[in-house]
């Protein structure tokens, strides 16, 4: 058993880093040849748009943190190896943008990480170690491999590049005027680059986790003791301990963080593929799982990733029975739509008044 009031034991990155909305500018003129944006899908049974990164190369966000960073080291003249630890998605992201740009990459996966995220990662040739049960084991392993090898490592959350890389989802979003953004948080990098871009335009910015695997949740309010995440569905966001960048960024940027029971996750996952037919792992419905208990007129849930193994689908498919949505409401545009579009009533007599029909704008929310 872990010792629930010991410290956590993690060195801070030495100097200073920083992160601005200037650096995610220059990441989306980076990224915009290599990754066109993905769409956006109304769930009207849960009164949420999706912003599908399930649909994005890879089948998940982390593409875009990986890519940056990999073309602004090359920018600067770092063509060294790349090696990083991950639970599958930043891998894969990893090895997809080293195929691309032709640099060596070196990927540290736990053992338990799910096969298909494996298999994603070697078919971009990239190099697999498996070591350890969790990502913080990975981590901790990887990180000896660059010192001794002289790698450069590449975080999967608390870089700069990174962040700014994840921070260009939230640029594909803004057009959209959201009111509030909703986004599931592991180490924090997807949080903290989607507050950059939106917060100034005054979006309400939204983490979730899962009930047991709340680090972020904790260090926001002080509370930095290491402890065991539990198991959960959400493998993707399975870290012990959250970066101390996107630590700092969360705390100042995000409005809130709802934590979302391991029950709610995999009914949320089930309805998500049955109601939408949007196939998600389990961090990627996450966000969604939290969004019931989010108010907003124009909510938007990221599906941070769509890599499920194909077994645990059929699992949860068989075991999970979700609850019937609530009965939908007619709006009062809809009526006037319909009362518009309907046929026309029986003749009026010659006294009768005018009838006027108001028209109603269509919008994208």
């Amino acid at each position: 058993m872990p010792d629930r009031g010991r410290p956590a034991v993690t060195a801070e990155p030495t100097g200073e880093m920083h992160v601005s909305v200037a650096d995610v500018l220059a990441a989306q003129a980076r990224l915009r040849r290599f990754l066109p944006p993905t769409p956006l899908h109304y769930a009207e049974r849960f009164g949420t748009w999706l912003k599908l990164e399930n649909l994005q190369r890879t089948g998940s966000y982390k593409v875009r943190g990986a890519l940056n960073a990999m073309l602004a080291a090359l920018e600067r003249g770092d063509e060294r190896p790349v090696i990083c630890a991950s639970a599958g998605n930043h891998a894969q992201g990893v090895a997809w943008a080293s195929f691309r740009l032709g640099v060596q990459a070196i990927t540290v996966m736990p053992h338990g990480a799910p096969d298909t995220k494996i298999a994603g990662v070697q078919h971009w040739g990239a190099t697999v170690r498996q070591h350890g049960t969790s990502y913080d084991e990975a981590y901790a392993f990887a990180r000896e491999l660059a010192e001794h090898h002289g790698y450069r490592f590449l975080s999967a959350f608390d870089d700069p590049d990174v962040i700014a890389g994840q921070g260009t989802l939230g640029i594909e979003l803004a057009p959209h005027a959201p009111d509030v953004v909703i986004v599931p948080i592991g180490g924090g990098g997807l949080a903290s680059g989607v507050a950059l871009a939106l917060k100034s335009q005054g979006v309400r910015i939204i983490g979730a986790q899962v009930e047991g695997v709340d680090s972020m949740a904790r260090a926001i309010k002080g509370d930095v003791r290491e402890i065991a995440p539990v198991s959960t569905l959400a493998d993707g966001v399975k870290v012990k301990i959250p970066g101390f960048l996107t630590r700092r960024l969360c705390a100042s940027l995000l409005d809130d963080v709802v934590i979302v029971r391991e029950a709610e996750l995999r009914e949320t996952l089930v309805r998500l593929a049955l109601e939408e037919h949007v196939i998600a792992e389990g961090a990627g419905a996450l966000a969604l799982a939290a969004g019931r208990r989010v108010a907003g007129k124009r909510k938007c849930a990221v599906v941070s990733g769509g890599n499920i193994d194909a077994t645990v689908l059929s699992t949860l498919l068989s075991e999970v029975r979700p609850r019937p949505p609530r009965k939908p409401r007619r709006r009062n545009g809809e009526r006037l739509r319909s009362r518009a579009t309907s046929p026309p009533p029986r003749t009026l007599k010659p006294d009768s008044p005018p009838i006027s029909v108001t028209a109603v704008e269509e919008t994208l929310w």
